[in-house]
């Protein structure tokens, strides 16, 4: 697909994006700072309201507190929304500095409205589905839907263990939907980017396996190499 907007780049090569749930808050920027520097132009943001999932995690300040470092440095900010009715915090995250907005499918009843409203907004749309939710539920955005997110974990905690099956249903997204953008986030490291890659994807997201390490750089660039990404 032709991905429009001044960060197009950003989504149109293959991309690890470093997760920030898994960093460490008390020096974000810092961390931040350092997978930039190490080659990262794409930043995820996982967002939990203790409802959709059990854990409560940030908000639109914490992204728009990284914004204009990502942007400056040529990256993207990646919101991912685990929240119920995401379509009431779109405008938020926008304001915030998002370039992506990605919403699950089974947290909203009005999917294909909240998706036009987060292009609306000026950011790409993206459509999250759980482990447990078939590929097909795409169908009827295909089109809609700027890119797919593939859990190959059930959201809400970081450092879970990968999904084996996340590959095969990877593919079917891929059938369903050839010009969509495949991301893919959970239990993503150097051992398991090569087979989603493999199987389509080119949006890595790895939270736990860079933050988590002593060397986030290196952990960072080793998952870059195995992905085959930018």
């Amino acid at each position: 697909m032709t991905v429009g907007g001044p960060r197009a780049d950003v989504y149109s090569a293959p991309r690890v994006a470093p997760s920030i749930l898994s960093a460490d808050f008390a020096r974000l920027g810092a961390q931040v700072g350092e997978v930039l520097d190490a080659g990262a132009r794409l930043i995820h943001v996982d967002v939990m309201d203790g409802h959709f999932v059990p854990p409560i995690t940030i908000g639109p300040l914490v992204a728009g507190a990284i914004a204009d470092q990502v942007h400056d440095a040529g990256g993207a900010i990646d919101v991912h929304l685990m929240i119920e009715r995401p379509e009431q915090q779109v405008a938020a995250f926008a304001d915030a500095g998002a370039d992506s907005i990605t919403i699950h499918a089974e947290a909203t009843r009005h999917a294909n409205r909240a998706l036009h409203a987060i292009r609306e907004a000026g950011c790409l749309a993206g459509l999250a589905l759980n482990p447990g939710t078939p590929a097909t539920a795409i169908s009827e955005l295909v089109g809609v839907a700027d890119l797919v997110l593939c859990m190959s974990v059930n959201p809400g905690w970081g450092g879970q263990s990968f999904i084996r099956s996340s590959p095969d249903k990877l593919r079917r997204l891929a059938e369903l939907d050839p010009e969509v953008l495949l991301e893919v986030d959970g239990g993503v490291d150097a051992d398991t980017a090569g087979v989603v890659a493999d199987a389509g994807a080119t949006l890595f997201v790895a939270g736990s396996a860079i933050f988590g390490t002593p060397d986030p750089a290196q952990a960072y660039a080793d998952i870059v190499a195995t992905a085959g990404a930018a």
